[in-house]
């Protein structure tokens, strides 16, 4: 079996693509489904961010896995392979799980050590395991890493002030106002993108701030939340007339701010700048806005510049937990190993139990007048000696997982013993 990723995101994909890959909200639960239809993929977990869309599976060919993955992507987005077959990543094995340490903690993220993508690694694998598209392999590394960066978080400077989109959302106006105080400020989505964005300019001192939703319950229960002002889609432009700066983050798979639109806005501003940063995915506000006199637009790339501005403290704790990456790797590795041979070590404990049992009622039947003690010290005897006979053989065949011949091996090891490995695969699966 092997594990492979496949798939795109922000360091190599342009946004145009990954914002056609992106997952709509909810839909991520019936694409896992789905995808575990396809004979190829035995477990899989998908996981969609602004940043990425990566999907994770077990295979038993490594070819076949991109091409499964491609045709799953034609179809879910109704897309030619043609579009973004050019962009898709393909990773296995040693390099996919190191790859999820590493984004699991932040270190791969646009902003070093962010932690929300822990969160969102979190909720995809829980989402996976309770639709059971995942299995022993995938419960096994999620569980590792989840509690690797949680642990790296609590105990290390990169999981201090932590540091989000929308962070750098908020750092970017505030780099172009200076001073935030006497600012209008506009949240588009009542999502938790937008509540980061909430909170990180409430504590900027940001005068005011009105929350925009498509639903007024909503933005209204968020915005009482830090004395802000609510408003639905439908007054998004009359607010949008008395704005400094707009954050917008909603889920809608269509833009909720048109060049059109905007336009009319900053005739009633009398072209007043306004500057729009757009966190959203896909996109919210149309790239065209940006032709209009006196508009700023700022899309998710454009917030890397503000990003690497941000991570020369995080830096030397990065250092860190690389190194204690290896020797989570090394252990997860082993655990790999010992998951190829343990088919053959149950077979022989059973094996070496089934002969114990049989001798001991030879033995009974023959001594009939064997006492409870005199039965429990053959017992504790004839255990023993197959105790310390299985000892060598067991501790060898731990040693051939890892091996690159390990295939021959194994059937070396099975032969010699007389082990049947398959009917006792198939007893235990009737158990199950």
């Amino acid at each position: 079996m092997h594990i492979v990723k496949v798939g795109v995101n922000y360091q190599v994909t342009p946004l145009e693509i990954r914002e056609r890959l992106t997952f709509a909200d909810g839909a991520v639960e019936e694409a896992m489904i789905s995808l575990g239809k396809y004979d190829e993929i035995f477990e899989n977990v998908i996981l969609s961010t602004c940043n990425r869309t990566e999907i994770f599976v077990v295979v038993e060919s490594i070819d076949s896995a991109k091409e499964a993955v491609s045709n799953f992507l034609s179809h879910w987005f109704d897309l030619d392979c043609v579009v973004f077959s050019e962009f898709l990543q393909l990773d296995y094995d040693h390099d996919v799980v190191e790859h999820l340490f590493r984004l699991a903690v932040g270190l791969d993220s646009m902003v070093l050590g962010e932690t929300q993508i822990l969160g969102q690694v979190r909720d995809a694998f829980l989402t996976a395991q309770q639709l059971n598209v995942t299995d022993k392999i995938f419960n096994e590394l999620f569980k590792r890493v989840v509690t690797f960066a949680k642990s790296a978080h609590s105990n290390t400077i990169i999981g201090e002030q932590a540091v989000s989109i929308s962070y750098v959302a908020v750092e970017l106006s505030k780099k172009i106002f200076g001073e935030m105080s006497g600012k209008h400020a506009v949240i588009i989505g009542a999502g938790e993108m937008g509540e980061l964005s909430l909170k990180n300019l409430s504590s900027s001192g940001v005068s005011k701030i009105t929350v925009v939703n498509r639903s007024l319950e909503r933005s209204e229960q968020l915005a009482n939340r830090f004395n802000a002002t609510s408003a639905t889609l439908d007054e998004l432009e009359d607010v949008l007339v008395e704005a400094d700066i707009v954050i917008s983050s909603t889920g809608a798979s269509t833009p909720v701010l048109t060049k059109e639109q905007i336009e009319g806005v900053q005739k009633r501003r009398q072209y007043e700048p306004l500057f729009l940063i757009d966190i959203a995915m896909p996109r919210d506000i149309e790239a065209s806005v940006d032709e209009v006199d006196h508009i700023f637009l700022y899309d998710i790339d454009d917030l890397q510049d503000v990003a690497d501005k941000n991570i020369e403290a995080r830096k030397e704790a990065a250092v860190l937990i690389e190194s204690e990456i290896i020797h989570e790797l090394s252990s997860f590795q082993n655990w790999i190993d010992m998951l190829e041979v343990v088919p053959l070590i149950r077979a022989l404990r059973e094996k070496s139990l089934t002969i114990q049992e049989r001798t001991l009622a030879s033995i009974y039947r023959k001594i009939p007048d064997l006492d409870d003690r005199e039965m429990k010290v053959l017992e504790n005897h004839t255990k023993s000696i197959a105790t310390q006979l299985l000892a060598e053989p067991l501790e060898h065949v731990k040693l051939i997982g890892g091996k690159k011949n390990a295939g021959s091996l194994k059937e070396v090891f099975q032969k010699t013993f007389g082990l049947d490995v398959q009917s006792l695969d198939e007893k235990h699966k009737g158990k199950s």
